[in-house]
């Protein structure tokens, strides 16, 4: 099986513009910036694919529901022409509850209580399974992404579906690869976030790394 993932393009919340407006997280917009940048990324990827002969008529472009990622994925396909397009709730980002769209700073100052658990929690079990108040830990997002790989592996199963572009988010790209190759906690742990319309090739149980880093 051959699968890019794709983190969306630069968003209102990337910037900060979020903290003040609020918008509920699956309704944050890609900035210019961010279409420009999917934009780009889909004429890159198109020529790669070319140039290493990989056949995209018959491949799938999955994506989160998510504003940003539907719009990244729209631009990226200006360039892909992918005709079989589909969305699936696991691929969404994690979910900060409480936090959500309020800048880390001000986390103890309104949820002092709530946050003082959450330091807890990241001090004793880390990162990867510290639960923010009311959302989502990375652990959370590898259990539900597990239920997507169960359908892109009956799809290909039952139909020959082998060629995927996977539009999502940050976390919930690590946490795919966590899944697809068990990665450690620990893995996860070091591993960065990845920028704006990153691209991470997987043929098989091959890593291949961020491919326009």
């Amino acid at each position: 099986m051959h699968i890019f993932l794709i983190r969306h393009g630069e968003s209102v919340a990337n910037t900060g513009e979020n903290y003040t407006k609020r918008t509920p997280d699956h309704l944050v917009p890609l900035t210019e910036k961010g279409k420009a940048q999917a934009e780009e990324g889909g004429k890159w990827l198109a020529e790669y694919c070319r140039e290493k002969g990989i056949d995209i008529s018959r491949a799938r472009i999955w994506r989160s529901p998510f504003l940003r990622t539907r719009q990244t994925a729209e631009e990226f396909n200006k360039s892909l022409g992918i005709a079989d397009i589909r969305e699936d709730i696991t691929l969404t980002e994690q979910q900060f509850g409480l936090f959500d769209s309020i800048p880390t700073e001000k986390w103890g100052e309104l949820y002092p209580a709530e946050y003082a658990e959450y330091k807890r929690q990241l001090a004793n079990y880390g990162k990867f399974y510290a639960r923010p108040p009311l959302g989502e830990s990375p652990f959370d997002v590898a259990v539900r992404i597990h239920q997507f790989m169960g359908t892109i592996y009956r799809d290909l199963e039952k139909h020959g579906v082998d060629t995927l572009f996977v539009f999502t988010h940050g976390t919930t790209l690590r946490a795919f690869l966590l899944r697809w190759f068990h990665y450690s906690p620990e893995w996860y742990h070091e591993e960065p976030n990845p920028k704006n319309c990153m691209i991470r090739e997987i043929i098989d149980s091959t890593d291949l790394g961020y491919i326009n880093s």
